[in-house]
């Protein structure tokens, strides 16, 4: 049987992230916090739900976050989407070649159920994930936790140590390998432009087998590399 696969949506599959980062560093400055940046909002806060990043924010500008802040955000983020997003370069064409070759495929996403959707939906991907979208909306705890992957494992009707995740970010990988699976990085968006070797090695502290700048790496690796599936 062929493994599952299990990729992360923002900035793995569309690039969403960018959007976002500047969207959180512009409440975070709008709160008083002029300090913070894209680049230390990228580096603390990919992966996590909105939730988590609202509890983030409030500790970090020493102001409580607005109670509707991720309404808000959400909102905001979705009405540029129709224009704005973009999926990944490869996401595409990735996807498709996996899906003619019969891999069973699913998103795990910190990303709201609307959101989540609505990226796929616009960036024409949606196809390959019908009914296996899974959002941190749907568990108790999102990532670094292992709620999310345990999920989507549970959707794909896969042992966990059948799944192979594709992720950006630290807290990600960390919920993959509590999950009992094996994780994959990837450092080809567009928001980690100018600091991608950096984030490879942040991905590999954290337990990756090996990161990827192109997903068009990942095919060979899935089809040639299975023994992955195993590594940790």
């Amino acid at each position: 049987m062929k493994k599952a696969i299990i990729f992360d949506l923002d900035g793995c599959l569309v690039e969403s992230e960018v959007l976002a980062l500047k969207a959180v560093a512009e409440e975070a400055q709008r709160l008083g916090a002029r300090d913070v940046d894209v680049e230390e909002l990228g580096r603390e806060l990919l992966g996590l739900k909105m939730s988590a990043i609202a509890d983030w924010l409030g500790k970090r500008t020493g102001v409580p976050t607005p109670g509707d802040f991720g309404a808000r955000l959400d909102t905001g983020l979705m009405d540029q989407y129709p224009t704005g997003l973009r999926p990944v370069d490869g996401a595409a064409a990735l996807l498709s070649n996996l899906d003619e070759s019969g891999f069973s495929m699913a998103v795990a996403t910190g990303s709201s159920f609307p959101r989540m959707r609505l990226a796929l939906e616009v960036s024409e991907l949606a196809r390959y994930f019908e009914a296996r979208m899974c959002s941190a909306d749907l568990v108790a705890n999102g990532k670094p936790a292992p709620d999310l992957f345990l999920h989507a494992a549970k959707v794909l009707a896969r042992a966990p140590c059948e799944c192979l995740v594709i992720e950006d970010s630290p807290h990600g990988v960390k919920g993959a390998l509590a999950a009992g699976m094996t994780a994959i990085g990837f450092v080809g968006g567009g928001h980690l432009k100018g600091r991608r070797d950096e984030q490879a090695g942040t991905l590999l502290r954290a337990g990756c087998t090996i990161v990827v700048r192109h997903l068009s790496e990942l095919e060979s690796l899935i089809r040639d590399k299975e023994s992955l599936m195993y590594v940790g």
